[in-house]
């Protein structure tokens, strides 16, 4: 008989529930119950809230190879905190004829009563998680009242400072802040002063642009990055006037105001998403606010002017390759319009926003007529030479096959390996060191080789994710030749959005070099065509 051993861990420690003291109680445990061969998985630095993890998934691929017989785990949750994952693991072994034992809880599926007593044990594992998550979220609440900064990144014109305080008990304790960052309060201020004098954000965004003035992380300010600095009330002297504005769109308010300091806001989105304003919470800050009320509340209403007489765009009727053709600097290209013609249309055009929004200061590149260039891109697709295509696509996968990544990924594989295994030694020798002057040298030995390990499996993670993605764009040549014939039969008679969709699915990008006057065509997987 043989038995997979399945340990994971959150973080590295050479404590406790270690991921090795982990598999040795496993190991133990079944050699006590007559089984001597195993396979070993180990997750270290994953969450048990879902089961996407790498050594996991390997495990469950050799299940079904019938590798094992039998899965051990230290203890339940080390396989999921999640009751539809863990239950579905559970089906899919009993379906394998593989038995699941956790040594911790003594549950074994052989037999009725573990099974059920198993599937009890995981609902409360995932009520803990739960249970946690949300204590979390409720004192990130009530801190948010005190109007201290959370962490994150800080916006604009302001730094992260961490400040040291003692609590009523005198225990020290430590808090962040924001601190103002003068250079980056200078670029705030001249946006709130260029908006209140044209009211139009296109026209902050190219005085921007033309003037080269960056972004907190050195990058250009995006017209979405201006608007949002524009109704932050980070930036503002928090007056009673400014509490009854945000009072009025339905946002909590705690603090006094006081003419002088910022406001801070909280719960603004869960889950990637943005909750509804009543859910809010907008707390005077400790930081100062650089603008005056009057003219961010006059901001605000010209903001919200502008956005209910805002046009809707018409590009989306008209143009088929927008966001699929960019300029040659490297900014995306969108669609204007001529003069109206005598029979009623407009001629149109694809023009490279980095010239357009900087009044071609930072790109020279011309126009191009938008008619002209589809038809160019789809007589050119539709001349693809299907031997050539198929030949293209066979190099690429032999670059793959032979680049020097797949060996810098085994270098990298056996470089963790090598450290693992040093970190293991060290740990049984720091158990036996624990109050010798040598346990600080071992400590920090294992601390040195984790964090090596942590930063060579983020290095792996980014390779293997470059493969992984080249493999998803060639990983069936049938495919493509099948979206190709497609194409060819559909694309004359084919509706704007149905010839969207087609040029999309063979298409990854369309670049205009207009210095050379070339459309350069690349297909997904990087095969390019002029």
């Amino acid at each position: 008989m043989k038995a997979a051993i399945y340990s994971r861990k959150s973080k590295f420690t050479g404590k406790g529930e270690s991921i090795e003291n982990q598999v040795q109680m496993c190991i133990d445990y079944a050699k006590n119950i007559g089984i001597e061969d195993f396979y070993i998985y180990e997750d270290e630095g994953f969450s048990g809230k879902n089961i996407d993890r790498p050594q996991f998934q390997k495990m469950i691929k050799d299940a079904k190879d019938k590798k094992f017989d039998v899965l051990i785990c230290y203890r339940l949750d080390r396989i999921s905190r999640n009751i539809a994952d863990f239950s579905a693991l559970i089906q899919d072994l009993q379906d394998m004829g593989i038995s699941f034992i956790s040594i911790r809880e003594q549950f074994d599926t052989s037999t009725p009563m573990g099974r059920a007593m198993m599937y009890i044990a995981s609902v409360f594992a995932q009520l803990e998680r739960e249970t946690i998550s949300e204590r979390i979220r409720d004192n990130m609440h009530e801190l948010a009242k005190t109007g201290r900064w959370l962490g994150g990144q800080a916006p604009l014109g302001y730094d992260s400072e961490q400040i040291v305080y003692f609590d009523e008990n005198m225990k020290e304790r430590k808090m962040y802040k924001l601190s103002a960052n003068e250079e980056e309060l200078k670029i705030v201020k001249l946006i709130f002063k260029k908006y209140l004098e044209t009211k139009s954000l296109s026209q902050v965004h190219k005085y921007m642009l033309i003037n080269n003035i960056k972004g907190k992380n050195g990058g250009n300010l995006a017209k979405g990055s201006i608007n949002d600095i524009l109704k932050n009330p980070v930036y503002v002297k928090a007056d009673e006037q400014v509490i009854d504005y945000l009072e009025s769109l339905g946002i909590s308010v705690v603090g006094k105001p006081d003419k002088k300091h910022g406001i801070l806001t909280y719960s603004k989105r869960r889950n990637g998403k943005e909750t509804d304003m009543t859910k809010w919470i907008a707390a005077i800050s400790k930081h100062k606010g650089v603008i005056d009320s009057k003219d961010w509340l006059l901001v605000q209403k010209i903001l919200e002017k502008n956005k209910a007489k805002a046009p809707r765009t018409d590009t989306s009727h008209t143009a088929i390759l927008t966001g699929v053709i960019k300029c040659k600097c490297g900014s995306g290209m969108r669609v204007i319009y001529g003069k109206k013609r005598k029979n009623g249309t407009k001629p149109f055009y694809y023009t490279c926003t980095m010239k357009n929004d900087s009044g071609g200061t930072r790109c020279k590149s011309k126009n191009l007529n938008g008619t002209e260039v589809e038809n160019i891109v789809i007589n050119e697709i539709k001349k693809i030479n299907k031997n050539i295509l198929i030949q293209e696509y066979k190099n690429v996968k032999n670059h793959l096959s032979n680049n020097d990544n797949l060996i810098e990924i085994e270098n990298i594989n056996k470089k963790i390996v090598d450290n693992e295994s040093a970190i293991s030694n060290l740990v049984k020798q720091l158990s036996k060191n624990i109050d010798s002057i040598a346990s600080n040298y071992i400590i920090s030995e294992i601390e040195k080789l984790n964090e090596e390990i942590s930063k060579l499996k983020e290095k792996l993670n980014e390779l293997n994710q470059n493969k992984k993605m080249l493999n998803n764009n060639l990983f069936n040549i049938d495919m493509v030749l099948e979206a190709l014939n497609r194409f060819n039969k559909e694309i004359d008679n084919a509706s704007i959005e149905d010839k969207r969709f087609l040029i999309s699915m063979l298409v990854d990008k369309i670049i205009w070099d207009y210095e050379s006057g070339e459309i350069k065509i690349i297909y997904w997987g990087g095969v390019k065509k002029n």
